[in-house]
């Protein structure tokens, strides 16, 4: 777990006695991810490679999850994990080590975990996942403990979501898009107060038609990156690309990798672009996922709109330099020694430095030394 600086709460002046208890509500498949770094080159075939570093920790919707709860939201998640010791310790992992709420959540007896294994080398990387659909509970089994369905999944693919009918009231709920599937818990969150926030991955289908999107209906925030959004909205710039998908859904958000974020609020008529941070990449593994929690964060702060996706660019840029999906999320103490270093380093951009002030007012005026030295979950054995 990332080690925290306790008391910062971003909705502490926003919270009162009558809010929902969870600030954000997701559902998904947990797989266990097992990483590998410091590869100098992607593997050859008929070759052995040795890897400098690796680790293992709660991957899939975990990363962002996690993402959320260190930046200090409540956060509720709904997902199926296996009766074998990885599903036992992704359980742990994320109840006890981050403190996520797992009420909504259920073991299935027999069921094995979904396993991905990621290999990062030249800044990207390459990932292989094993699992089994995860079949529906049944409408007697409990949630939120260790026993839960019967059954076991025979469905070769990416484990199922959990469906919920009835999420818990929330502030936010993040839901997972695709083409032609619609979850009848996002009308029922939206419909409850929630503002949804929409991801999206990439169209097997190769429609890239939004109409075949009908949870985006209910949306407060669509979030897809450059490449998704140019394809979904016909144009060639994905600038152009977010004010149309503005007309869409009240707030675009669109992901330009190593160019920043740029976003469009269609309700005030108003756009912000902010760069990305330059860093050193060791893993991007769940970066994406740790950018939305830090706009959700964001966006439930009731920040304005530029200082939303700085914060979001910078929480992805932390994750980077550390290795692992869920792992790699920063909290607030990586957020605070970050920010007590940049002020002190030679030759630094006093408008890119105003870009991040808003820091001042949420962060405590001492940090520890940056780099943090971070906790690594595993399984049996050491990086």
């Amino acid at each position: 777990m990332s080690t925290d600086t306790p008391g910062i709460d971003p909705l502490e002046a926003l919270r009162a006695p009558r809010d929902p208890a969870c600030d954000v509500f997701l559902t998904g498949p947990v797989f266990l991810d097992i990483i590998f770094t410091g590869l100098d080159s992607a593997p050859v075939r008929g070759t052995e490679s040795w890897a400098r570093g690796m680790g293992s920790s709660p991957g899939g919707v975990a990363n962002m999850a996690t993402a959320l709860a260190r930046l200090g939201l409540h956060t509720s998640l709904a997902a199926a994990f296996g009766d074998d010791h990885y599903g036992e310790y992704c359980w742990d992992a994320l109840e006890q080590g981050e403190g996520i709420d797992l009420s909504m959540s259920h073991t299935v007896p027999g069921w094995h975990s979904p396993v991905t294994v990621s290999m990062a080398y030249e800044g990207e990387r390459t990932m292989v996942s094993h699992g089994h659909e995860a079949p529906a509970p049944a409408p007697d089994a409990g949630t939120g403990s260790r026993a839960g369905t019967t059954g076991t999944g025979t469905t070769t693919g990416a484990a199922a979501p959990v469906f919920p009918q009835c999420p818990p009231r929330a502030r936010a709920a993040i839901a997972s898009l695709a083409p032609g599937r619609s979850e009848p818990w996002v009308a029922t969150a939206a419909r409850d107060g929630a503002l949804v926030f929409g991801d999206v991955g990439w169209d097997e289908t190769g429609r890239w038609d939004l109409d075949a999107l009908p949870d985006l209906a209910h949306c407060e925030a669509f979030l897809p990156n450059a490449e998704e959004a140019m394809r979904y909205t016909r144009t060639d710039c994905p600038r152009a690309a977010a004010h149309a998908l503005a007309e869409r859904v009240p707030l675009a958000v669109v992901t330009l990798g190593a160019e920043g974020a740029y976003a469009v609020d269609g309700r005030a008529g108003t756009a912000a672009a902010v760069p990305a941070i330059e860093v050193e990449a060791l893993d991007p593994t769940g970066a994406g996922d740790v950018f939305v929690a830090g706009f959700v964060t964001g966006t439930l702060a009731d920040w304005p709109l530029a200082d939303r996706l700085a914060f979001a660019g910078l929480t992805a840029a932390l994750s980077v330099q550390e290795f692992g999906g869920s792992l790699s999320a920063p909290g607030w103490a990586e957020i605070a020694a970050w920010w007590q270093l940049i002020r002190t380093c030679d030759r630094q951009d006093p408008a890119a430095l105003e870009r991040y002030a808003f820091l001042d007012d949420l962060l405590p005026a001492t940090a520890r030394a940056w780099p943090l030295r971070r906790a690594v979950p595993t399984i049996g054995f050491r990086q």
